[in-house]
């Protein structure tokens, strides 16, 4: 979206400006980020890919067997702030395309109070998605 597109700025030229003082903090910002929104990352390894891949495949396996008995998605344990993080499987198809694609997930807004019923974990998606598939065979 451009700049144009959205509303004007309640505090331009406001030299009151709230926002002023989180410049000095920036936490917000991943510093590998550029200006221009480019990464400077390194690239990923062609076994990084080919893990994004196969998570890729297993995530749409998992959406087909587990969507229609209502789960939502899956729920991840965040090692860097301690919390539960609940993933939509298209928000998190479209994070792990992203990733594949520029080598690296950029920040996104959590679910709004999920309901924790409705999501399992990766493993949960193994397990049901390896029983399902050998009583099928």
């Amino acid at each position: 979206m451009s700049p144009e597109a959205l509303p004007p700025d309640p505090f331009a030229g406001d030299p009151d400006d709230p926002a002023r003082s989180m410049e000095a903090l920036d936490d917000h910002r991943d510093s590998r980020w550029t200006d221009t929104g480019e990464t400077d990352a390194p690239p990923l390894t062609e076994a990084e890919r080919g893990e994004i891949l196969a998570d890729l495949a297993d995530l749409a396996v998992y959406q087909a067997l587990l969507s229609g008995r209502g789960i939502r998605g899956i729920v991840v344990d965040c090692t860097d702030c301690g919390e539960q993080h609940f993933h939509e499987w298209n928000l998190l198809r479209a994070s792990l395309q992203q990733l594949l694609d520029e080598g690296r997930m950029r920040p996104h807004e959590p679910a709004y109070d999920p309901d924790p019923a409705d999501y399992v974990t990766w493993e949960y998606c193994r397990g049901y998605a390896d029983a399902t598939l050998d009583n099928d065979a």
